[in-house]
């Protein structure tokens, strides 16, 4: 599409769940639902948009060993942006993507800075690692180089206890979740096991990532205090591999992950129906391939929602709990076009018609 070219949607505009419109116009790469007085140039094209997915749980510039150089991160961002992901909470990543920020062509990123996680007690290269007395201080550098997030490991193997354990005691995390927030960011952790999770809600937490050790006494106070959950539940399918690599010297720590791995539905489900904010989060970048949202979707209906509530999880919701703009008059157009109506099947999702970022098709 030449630059001054209008895009011409017509079909069915999911503005909102219950917000349908029957068509909108891209000017100036700006979403209008008004036809501009002169379209002279204008390419028509038919369908049921949903506004750009969000993957609020993803790791671009990141790989299995640490960070990866530029060529990777673009190609990484690319397969998110062909898949319909137009906006990324990178929640860790140990790159600088800042570069990012200037191509017109790739998702727009909210970065939660670099991982902060216990001395030797996360994946090798990718964290910030310390000791509870220096929690406060990392946690405000890392709210002042972010975009209003910062991202703690809640969790993980202690290897004296062959089990997940606790990082951080409940004053240091007290300490750092008030610093970030002074600092105008919130806070999300890394959590599998229930352990970790109490200390944190008393923090002052404001989400939790992966959340499979929620119970039914935790699940009510996440409900109450409005913490959201980011399940990554196309990452908690790997579980039953990870269990089987590490029973043999952990076989306390494999029978738990079995345990989190199984009841993985009926805990999201029982978070959803609470009333706790649930979104879309694939865990892409570390030992997961990108490019997974429209999986993650299914597997929220998998847990219960229900196909406009999973949808919401990845869009309309998710955006306005990161404060971005979906399908608003003169919002920047960032949306994707689908042949059927994914509200009817959400496997839809795993076949973009059209992706309009900043105004252009691309991919």
């Amino acid at each position: 599409m030449s630059d001054g070219a209008v895009l011409h949607v017509r079909g069915r505009v999911l503005v909102g769940p219950q917000d349908v419109r029957d068509e909108l116009w891209v000017v100036d790469g700006r979403v209008s639902f008004t036809r501009p007085p002169t379209a002279g140039d204008v390419r028509t094209v038919t369908g049921w948009v949903l506004p750009g997915l969000v993957d609020a749980h993803c790791h671009v510039g990141l790989d299995a060993h640490g960070a990866v150089d530029a060529e990777t991160s673009e190609k990484q961002a690319l397969t998110d942006r062909d898949a319909g992901t137009l906006l990324i909470r990178d929640a860790g990543s140990a790159a600088d993507t800042r570069w990012i920020d200037d191509r017109e062509d790739l998702p727009r990123i909210i970065r939660a800075g670099r991982h902060i996680a216990r001395t030797r007690r996360y994946i090798r290269n990718y964290a910030h690692e310390i000791e509870p007395g220096d929690l406060a201080a990392y946690v405000r550098a890392e709210a002042r180089r972010g975009d209003g997030w910062v991202k703690l490991v809640g969790d993980w193997i202690d290897r004296d206890r062959g089990d997940l354990a606790a990082c951080w005691p409940g004053d240091a995390l007290a300490e750092a979740i008030a610093a970030a927030h002074e600092e105008g960011a919130r806070v999300t952790a890394h959590c599998f096991s229930a352990e970790s999770l109490p200390d944190l809600l008393a923090a002052g937490i404001d989400c939790v990532e992966h959340a499979t050790g929620l119970t039914e006494e935790l699940i009510p106070v996440f409900a109450e205090r409005g913490v959201a959950i980011v399940p990554t539940l196309v990452n908690i399918a790997t579980f039953p591999d990870l269990a089987a690599g590490g029973e043999a010297k952990f076989p306390a720590w494999s029978a738990h992950m079995r345990r989190l791995h199984e009841r993985r539905y009926a805990t999201v489900g029982a978070a959803h129906d609470a009333g706790i904010p649930v979104f879309v989060g694939t865990d892409a970048g570390g030992s997961l391939a990108h490019g997974l949202v429209a999986e993650e979707v299914a597997e929220l209906v998998k847990a219960g929602l229900s196909p406009a509530e999973a949808l919401s999880a990845a869009s309309w919701g998710a955006r306005a709990w990161l404060g971005r703009p979906g399908l608003e008059e003169g919002a920047p157009a960032d949306f994707v076009v689908y042949a059927q109506d994914p509200r009817a099947d959400v496997r839809v999702l795993a076949d973009p018609r059209l992706v309009v970022l900043r105004g252009r098709p691309v991919g």
